[in-house]
């Protein structure tokens, strides 16, 4: 199947994050089925969405993984010139949420899967589909869990996300957490009758701003921009009028961790602070960083495929941390431009489609050769 009407069929299922999937799934697990390759579903603790994983090749022996996420962000930007959810080609673009973050690379991988079977691989290439990657890597980590039980360890993991086709080898860990103040609402003229939730969310605030501050002068990684880790509070809700006192009030507080340091425990100052009965912490979201050293194989091999010399690291996360943490190599390199991902008429172009299912075939005929 041409990966343009593939990618057309991905498109077309509104898997946006935090919704079911199964339809989607079962129709690749069919595609694939068609075609001879067998493959697990794997579920998650939510019932409605699920993980795919499929061999093409001696499953027994350690080969490599292609992966990528199936579901996508919402596309409610009015900026759309056409219906999301609907495949459209401009000037050699193909226009549609999710074409570039990321159903194009998966569209790539799955159409190259008719050869990939005639080439009769005797190291196998297997292909990993997660779900809810983009509320912080939920689903992919149900699947790993399970990759002992269905294949010998792997060589590698490339996860395609978009990188221009470019291999990267390094990207930073994330945490984020919601502390919530729960107080007692009632009359600004009297504030000794009530309890500020705002003012009970101070010393954690204070604590976040001290504490990224302190991170500036922290460990330093020189791939990076910046070199150190990060921390922020991005989101501070609370309080319905000046004159009321709100009875409740939270704040998101994100960390971003280099390689090394773990992005939880950047926020060991903001729980101390957050002591206070009324306080609640809780852990939203985290994955570990992404490091690969420049003469790892698989450095070297992502490198040949792809016919670009690998970046040292990038500023958004990824599966990729998941997959080394669970003792898999792993590196970045997809088709399209991460500038595209989350916005109005989001694109990938056709020559870069075909590079990538060109990378993969390539990858192929190494497996075959070996």
């Amino acid at each position: 199947m041409p990966p343009e009407l593939m990618l057309a069929q991905l498109v077309a299922f509104r898997s946006i994050v935090g919704h079911p999937n199964a339809a989607l799934i079962d129709s690749i697990r069919d595609y694939l089925t068609e075609h001879g390759v067998p493959s697990a579903v794997i579920g998650g603790p939510e019932g409605d969405r699920f993980n795919l994983f499929a061999s093409i090749g001696p499953a027994e022996v350690p080969g490599y993984i292609l992966s990528g996420h199936v579901d996508v962000v919402p596309a409610n930007e009015p900026q759309w010139q056409g219906d999301p959810f609907d495949l459209r080609e401009r000037r050699r673009r193909l226009i549609g949420r999710g074409a570039c973050d990321m159903k194009g690379f998966v569209a790539a991988v799955l159409s190259a899967v008719p050869e990939l079977v005639r080439m009769k691989l005797r190291a196998p290439i297997h292909i990993a589909l997660s779900y809810d990657e983009e509320a912080g890597c939920r689903g992919v980590r149900h699947m790993i869990k399970r990759l002992p039980s269905l294949c010998a360890q792997p060589l590698g993991c490339i996860v395609g996300e978009p990188s221009n086709l470019t291999p990267v080898l390094r990207h930073k860990g994330k945490a984020a957490i919601r502390v919530s103040a729960q107080g007692i609402s009632g009359h600004s003229s009297r504030p000794d009758l009530g309890r500020n939730a705002i003012h009970l969310l101070v010393p954690a605030l204070q604590a976040a701003v001290a504490e990224a501050k302190a991170l500036e002068s922290g460990p330093q990684d020189a791939h990076f921009e910046p070199p150190y880790s990060t921390l922020q509070v991005g989101v501070l809700r609370g309080g319905e009028a000046i004159n009321i006192l709100p009875d409740a009030a939270e704040a998101l507080i994100e960390a971003r961790a280099i390689p090394g340091s773990d992005p939880e425990a950047l926020f060991a100052p903001i729980r101390a602070a957050a002591a206070d009965p009324d306080l609640s912490v809780e852990l939203m979201t985290a994955y570990p960083a992404l490091s690969l050293d420049e003469d790892h194989p698989l450095a070297a091999l992502t490198a040949r495929l792809s016919g670009q010399t690998p970046l040292a690291a990038v500023s958004f996360g990824t599966e990729a941390g998941l997959f080394q943490e669970a003792g898999v190599p792993s590196v970045i390199c997809g088709p399209g431009d991460i500038s595209r991902a989350h916005k109005a008429e989001e694109y990938i172009t056709i020559d870069e489609l075909h590079a990538a299912r060109d990378m993969v075939l390539g990858l192929g005929r190494t497996l075959a050769a070996e």
